[in-house]
């Protein structure tokens, strides 16, 4: 639905034990188990899984942010946009060669559960795109 003037989405960005980033926001792009979801102001409510790994987020004064969130839900509803993620951190607060270190270090590391070793890897590629995005 396209933006109506003057309107603008809040939106709440939640990990586990924090508030990662809350404010109003025009757009926000989230990769959810069923594809690609821009929203934008008057969408229709929604609850997905998150996939992918990155939420980007383009506020009201036209600032343009990508934060890591490699699994969790997006809720949307009256303009209300909340993504909870276990595991969420802004992309400027990323170091982007200690995020690549981290990649290879969880490629490399063996775990003792194959589903452990595939979380630690999901969490490392995310944080390295939130970095080279808001790079």
């Amino acid at each position: 639905m396209a933006d109506e003037s003057g309107k603008h989405l809040e939106v709440a960005l939640v990990a586990a034990e924090r508030t990662v980033w809350q404010g109003q926001a025009k757009i926000v792009i989230a990769r959810t188990t069923d594809g690609d979801l821009g929203i934008l102001p008057g969408h229709a409510p929604l609850l997905g899984l998150l996939q992918g790994g990155t939420v980007q987020v383009r506020t009201v004064d036209d600032e343009f942010f990508v934060a890591a969130a490699p699994e969790g839900f997006i809720s949307v509803a009256n303009d209300r946009v909340s993504i909870l993620a276990e595991n969420a951190e802004m992309g400027h607060d990323i170091d982007l060669e200690q995020a690549r270190l981290d990649l290879e270090r969880a490629h490399a590391a063996g775990t003792s559960s194959e589903g452990e070793h595939e979380e630690h890897v999901r969490i490392a590629e995310a944080r390295l795109r939130a970095a080279e995005q808001a790079d």
